[in-house]
C-alpha cells in the first residue's frame, strides 16, 4: 500500500524499507520509524478502540505519553498492551489494534532477559539538551557518569524541531555530544533505556530495550540497577491536552506530536489542520507543519492577545474549539464563534507539564507554578538535581545553561573538582522557545513559551459526557463531576472512583488535567489540591524483564535431598513443600494414591516404615546465652533441658498466635539444635536473627542453618527398635536405656549418626541423622533389611492427624493460639517472659467461642470431607450470609480407624465434643460428629514403646 502522507525524510534518517502487517493488512515503512509513524505514513488513522466505550481511537502523542494507540504484537512473539508510538518498526512485524484489552501468549517467551548492576558518581536521566549539557559538565570533572535515555537517539525533542545549536541542526549537535560522551572511559551512554523507579539512597532501576535491533544471542531487554552518588533529572515535559467535546476522535493530536512526526519521521499526520492552543509553542509546530506541506486552516487561541508571531492562517483569538465532526475520524472542527472549519487534523496544546514522576518517587515535594499552569519541583530529600523543562525552564538556551550548571553541581557534590566552565552553546531560540517535549529519559527541553500560556483546561459545556480527561480509561469530565458530587474531594479518591490515571500510561497526560477538573468542580485551588502520588514503574515493564533469567526452576529453586535419585528410581511421586521436592507416596503397579497411602499407613502401624525427613529445618544455636535466647523464643522452658534430652516447643508471634513448632535438642551447655517445619525453616531463622539484631543485641548467640548438612531418616513402627538394633549394635536401644525424647550418638550401618527418639507418627520411632553425603548409604542399608516400607508425606499426614498432631500452616492460619490446639501444657507458667506471653492475658485469647482443634467423624464412614469446607449448626441453611462455626483443616482416609476422619477448627469446639454438626456441600448437608482431636492411641502407649 503506497504512502500518501509521507512527504520527506530528515537527512540521515535512514530509508531501508521494512515490511510489516497491521490488522491483517500489509504495509511498508522505513527503518527508524515507530509503528505509529509508519501507520500515519500509510494513512491509517484509526488504530484501536477504547477499553470501556469502544470508541475509535487514533494516534494522539509521539512517545510514552500515548494514551490511545495501544496495540498487540503478534510476531515474532505475542506481547499485549504496547504503545504504537514506542514500538520500533522492524521487518516482519505483525501487530493488531486492541479492542479494549490485550491477550497473553499461550507459549513461553523464548527471549532472554538479563540484569546488570552499576555504580556511578553522577547519573543523568534524559539526553535532551539539558541532560546532554549536564552529562558533559559532570564528565569534565572526572566523575563516573551514566547517561540514560529512553529514545533510540540522543537529543530529546531536538529531532522533533527545526532548532539549531552552535549553528548546526539540534539533532546533529546532540548526536555529536552523545558520541563524544560515549567515547570517554568513565562515561556510559545507555540509549533505549527508561529509568522507571527511583528508590531510597539514590537507587534507581531502568530497563534497556534491545529487541530486534539487538542482534542474535543478545537479551531482548535487561534491567539496570544503578546506585548513584548524585542524580540529575532532565526528564523534560509533556504537552497538556484540553477537554472539549469529542476530543478523543482520530485526527485529534497534540501539536508537539504532529511536529515530531513531520520533523523526526518525515510524516504528515494530516492534510489540513486547525490548531487549538493556550500558548505560543503551538505556533512553532504550525510553522514546521506548514513548511512540510500541511495546510493550516486556522489557529484558535484561547488568549485575547497571543504573543507569538504568525503570518499564515487566521488567528481566532479569544475563542475555543467546541467540538469536532466526522464519521469516526475528524473531518471538521467547530469553533465558539459558530463557524465549522473543514479539516482532517486538530492540533491541541494546552501548555506543558514538567515530567516530575521520578522526582516524586524520590520523595520530592512539588509546588504549583502559576506562570506555566503546572507543578514543578520544590524540595527533595535525596541527593539530586532537576534541570531543564523538568523544572519549568522551557527555552532551549535556558535548558542548555541549566543542564550544565546542574551537572557541575552534581559532580562537585559527589566529591569532584568543578569542571572548567565553557561558553554555553548558542541556541537558535527564534520560535524555539517552542521546543516540544517528551518524557523520562527522552527529552528535557519541553514546553517553551516566550509568552507564557494561560492555564486553560476545559471548554465549558452543558454536557460533559464526551469531554475526555483520561483517554485510555474513557474517563470524562462528567465522570469526575459525578465523583465530586458524591462527596469526594481528594484527587486520590477521585482517581480510584473514576480510574483516571490508573491505566498503563499512569496518567502522564490526564493526571494534572484531572486535578484541574476536580478543582474546578469543587471550587478549590489546584495549588492546594495537588496531584496524585507518583509511584514506580514510570512506564510499563514486563514481568519477564523483571524476572530476568530467574524463570522456571530458577525462579523458585528446586531443592532435593541426598536421597532424591533413589526416590525417583523407586517410582515415588513428589509434592512441593516450600522449595523442596518431597516423596508424596510410592505407588506399586496397579495402585492408585488411596491404595498406596493405606498400604504405607498399615506398614507403619503394624510393622516398620521409613521416611526421608531431611527437609525438616535445622538451626544450630550456639553461645553462652543460647539457653536464655530459646527461653524467650519458645512458650515453654528450654534452659532446664539436660544435655542428651529433647523437648517439643512452640513459637508464637507477639500477638500470641502460633508461628512454628518443632523440637529442641540440647547438644551441650551452650549448644542446641532446633528443628522447624519444612516450609518455615527460613522464616524461623529470619525471626531469630531479627530479635537478636534489633531487640536483644546483648545476647551472645549465633544461629546457623544446617538443614542441608544432615540427611534425616524417620524410622517408625513397632518393628523399628529391632531394625535399629540390627544396624546399630553399639548402644542399648531398649525403652529404659533409650527413652522417648532423648538422643544418642551411634554408628548405624557403620555410619556415624545422631539418633533421636522422636515420633511424629504416634508409633515407636527414631530419627536417624547422618552427614548428607552418607544419607543414601544409610537409606539403602535400612531397606536392605527387607523389613522396611518407604512412606511419603501423605502417609505422614494421615499418621500425625490420627494422633491430633497439628501442621503449622495447615491446621493453623495465624489466628490460632497453643490453647486453641489443645496444648495449654506447652505454655510455661513459670517463665518471666517470652514472645507472645502478654497476649495470652488478653480476654480475647480466653473467649469460650474461640475456634478449637477438634476431630470430625462423618456419619457415612466412607465419605471424605473436602479440606476447607465450612461447618454449620443446622441441616437447614438460612438465607445467605450463612454463619459458620469453623472449617475443615485436614481430611483423610484411615487404615487404623477403618474409616474417614478429619480435623477442624470449630468455635467452642472442645465443648461440642459429641455434638452433631453439618458440612453444607451441594444440596444435602453432610452430618458429622465432633470428637476429641486425638483419635488414635490417646494414651500414647505405642509411642512410648
Amino acid at each position: 500500500m503506497t504512502s500518501h502522507h509521507r512527504r520527506h525524510r530528515r537527512p540521515g534518517f535512514g530509508g531501508e524499507p521494512l515490511r510489516f502487517r497491521f490488522d491483517g493488512q500489509d504495509y511498508e515503512g522505513l527503518r527508524g520509524d515507530t509503528l505509529a509513524s509508519a501507520l500515519l505514513a500509510n494513512g491509517v488513522r484509526t488504530v484501536a478502540t477504547s477499553a470501556a466505550l469502544g470508541r475509535p481511537r487514533g494516534i494522539y502523542a509521539s512517545w510514552t505519553e500515548e494514551p490511545n494507540a495501544i496495540v498487540q504484537i503478534e510476531h515474532p512473539f505475542p506481547e499485549p498492551m504496547l504503545q504504537a508510538t514506542t514500538v520500533e518498526l522492524y521487518d516482519g512485524l505483525v501487530a493488531t489494534g486492541l479492542t479494549g484489552r490485550g491477550r497473553l501468549s499461550d507459549r513461553p517467551d523464548p527471549a532472554r532477559h538479563d540484569a546488570v548492576h552499576a555504580h556511578c558518581d553522577v547519573l543523568v536521566v534524559g539526553a535532551g539538551p539539558a541532560g546532554l549539557a549536564a552529562a558533559r559538565a559532570a564528565a569534565g570533572s572526572g566523575a563516573r557518569v551514566i547517561l540514560a535515555d529512553d529514545r533510540p537517539i540522543a537529543g530529546g525533542s531536538l529531532p522533533d524541531t527545526a532548532e539549531t545549536v552552535d549553528g548546526v541542526p539540534g539533532a546533529a549537535w546532540a548526536s555529536a555530544v552523545a558520541a563524544d560522551l560515549a567515547g570517554r572511559p568513565d562515561v556510559r551512554v545507555l540509549s533505549r533505556t527508561s529509568v522507571f523507579g527511583y528508590y531510597d539512597d539514590n537507587y534507581l532501576v531502568a530497563v534497556e530495550r534491545r529487541g530486534e535491533w539487538g542482534g542474535q544471542g543478545r537479551a531482548r531487554e535487561r534491567v539496570w540497577r544503578i546506585r548513584a552518588g548524585r542524580v540529575v533529572l532532565a526528564t523534560g515535559a509533556h504537552e497538556r491536552p484540553i477537554a472539549f467535546a469529542d476530543n478523543d476522535r482520530p485526527g485529534v493530536m497534540l501539536a508537539g506530536a504532529a511536529r515530531a512526526y513531520a520533523n523526526r519521521y518525515g510524516v504528515l499526520p494530516g492534510r489540513r489542520a486547525v490548531v487549538f492552543t493556550a500558548g505560543d509553542s503551538a505556533y512553532a509546530a504550525a510553522r514546521d507543519l506548514a513548511s512540510a506541506g500541511v495546510e493550516i486552516a486556522a489557529i484558535v487561541d484561547v488568549r485575547q492577545a497571543p504573543g507569538a508571531r504568525w503570518d499564515g492562517a487566521e488567528i481566532l483569538s479569544g475563542h475555543v474549539v467546541t467540538g469536532v465532526g466526522g464519521d469516526g475520524a475528524v473531518s471538521s472542527v467547530s469553533v465558539s464563534d459558530g463557524r465549522e472549519i473543514q479539516a482532517d487534523l486538530l492540533l491541541v496544546s494546552g501548555g506543558w507539564n514538567p515530567v516530575v514522576h521520578l522526582f516524586g518517587q524520590a520523595g520530592g515535594e512539588l509546588r504549583y507554578d502559576e506562570g506555566i499552569g503546572s507543578f514543578v519541583p520544590r524540595s527533595a530529600r535525596q541527593a539530586l538535581e532537576v534541570a531543564g523543562a523538568a523544572r519549568g525552564v522551557f527555552s532551549l538556551s535556558g535548558c542548555l545553561e541549566d543542564g550544565a550548571a546542574a551537572g557541575a553541581r552534581a559532580a562537585e557534590a559527589a566529591g569532584f573538582r568543578a569542571p572548567p566552565r565553557h561558553p554555553a552553546p548558542r541556541a537558535s531560540d527564534d520560535g524555539a522557545s517552542d521546543n516540544g517535549a517528551s518524557d523520562n529519559g527522552a527529552s528535557d527541553n519541553g514546553a517553551p513559551d516566550a509568552d507564557e500560556p494561560v492555564a486553560f483546561w476545559l471548554v465549558p459545556s452543558g454536557d460533559y459526557r464526551s469531554h475526555f480527561v483520561d483517554l485510555q480509561r474513557d474517563v470524562t469530565v462528567a465522570d469526575v463531576v459525578r465523583a465530586t458530587g458524591a462527596g469526594l474531594r481528594s484527587v486520590e479518591h477521585v482517581k480510584r472512583y473514576t480510574t483516571a490515571g490508573t491505566a498503563h500510561d499512569q496518567g502522564k497526560l490526564s493526571g494534572v488535567l484531572t486535578s484541574a477538573i476536580v478543582a474546578h468542580a469543587i471550587g478549590a485551588d489546584i495549588a492546594q489540591l495537588g496531584t496524585t502520588t507518583f509511584r514506580a514503574p514510570y512506564m510499563p515493564v514486563s514481568f519477564a524483564t523483571l524476572a530476568g533469567r530467574d524463570r522456571g526452576a530458577l525462579h523458585d529453586p528446586v531443592r532435593v535431598t541426598s536421597l532424591h535419585d533413589w526416590h525417583v528410581a523407586h517410582g515415588a511421586l513428589f509434592e512441593n513443600v516450600g522449595q523442596w521436592k518431597r516423596p508424596w507416596y510410592y505407588p506399586r503397579p496397579g495402585e492408585d494414591m488411596e491404595a498406596a497411602v493405606l498400604r504405607e499407613c498399615r506398614a507403619v502401624r503394624q510393622s516398620v516404615g521409613a521416611m526421608d525427613a531431611s527437609t525438616l529445618g535445622k538451626i544450630d544455636v550456639q553461645g553462652p546465652d543460647a539457653a536464655e535466647f530459646l527461653d524467650r523464643l519458645y512458650t515453654n522452658m528450654m534452659s532446664t533441658l539436660k544435655v542428651g534430652a529433647i523437648r517439643y516447643g512452640v513459637m508464637c508471634r507477639a500477638d500470641g498466635m502460633v508461628f512454628d513448632d518443632g523440637t529442641v535438642i540440647r547438644l551441650a551447655d551452650d549448644r542446641f539444635l532446633v528443628t522447624t517445619t519444612t516450609g518455615n525453616a527460613a522464616a524461623v531463622l529470619d525471626w531469630m536473627e531479627e530479635w537478636l539484631q534489633t531487640e536483644w543485641p546483648s545476647l551472645r548467640v549465633y544461629c546457623t542453618s544446617v538443614t542441608e548438612h544432615w540427611a534425616t531418616v524417620a524410622l517408625a513402627g513397632p518393628g523399628s527398635r529391632d531394625v535399629l538394633a540390627g544396624l546399630a549394635p553399639g548402644p542399648a536401644v531398649d525403652a529404659a536405656s533409650f527413652p522417648f525424647m532423648t538422643w544418642r550418638d551411634a554408628e548405624v550401618a557403620g555410619i556415624a549418626a545422631r539418633v533421636c527418639r522422636i515420633s511424629f507418627s504416634g508409633e515407636l520411632a527414631y530419627e536417624i541423622n547422618v552427614n548428607a553425603w552418607d544419607g543414601l548409604a544409610l537409606w539403602e542399608a535400612l531397606h536392605a533389611t527387607g523389613a522396611v516400607t518407604p512412606y511419603g508425606t501423605e502417609t505422614m499426614h494421615v499418621l500425625r492427624a490420627e494422633k491430633g498432631y497439628p501442621i503449622v500452616g495447615q491446621d493453623t492460619d495465624g489466628t490460632v493460639t497453643p490453647a486453641d490446639l489443645g496444648m495449654d501444657w506447652v505454655v510455661s507458667k513459670k517463665k518471666a517472659g517470652f514472645i507472645g506471653k502478654r497476649s495470652f492475658a488478653r480476654s480475647d485469647t480466653a473467649r469460650p467461642d474461640r475456634r478449637h482443634l477438634v476431630g470430625l467423624l462423618p456419619a457415612d464412614p466412607d465419605f471424605l470431607l473436602p479440606e476447607g469446607a465450612h461447618l454449620v449448626e443446622s441441616s437447614t441453611l438460612p438465607e445467605p450470609p450463612v454463619p459458620t462455626l469453623g472449617h475443615v483443616t485436614s481430611s483423610y482416609r484411615s487404615a487404623a480407624l477403618g474409616r474417614t476422619f478429619a480435623l477442624a477448627l470449630v468455635s467452642g469446639g472442645r465443648e461440642r465434643v459429641g455434638e452433631r454438626l453439618y458440612v453444607p456441600l451441594g444440596g444435602e448437608p453432610v452430618p458429622v460428629t465432633v470428637t476429641h482431636h486425638v483419635l488414635y492411641d490417646p494414651e500414647g502407649a505405642r509411642r512410648d514403646g
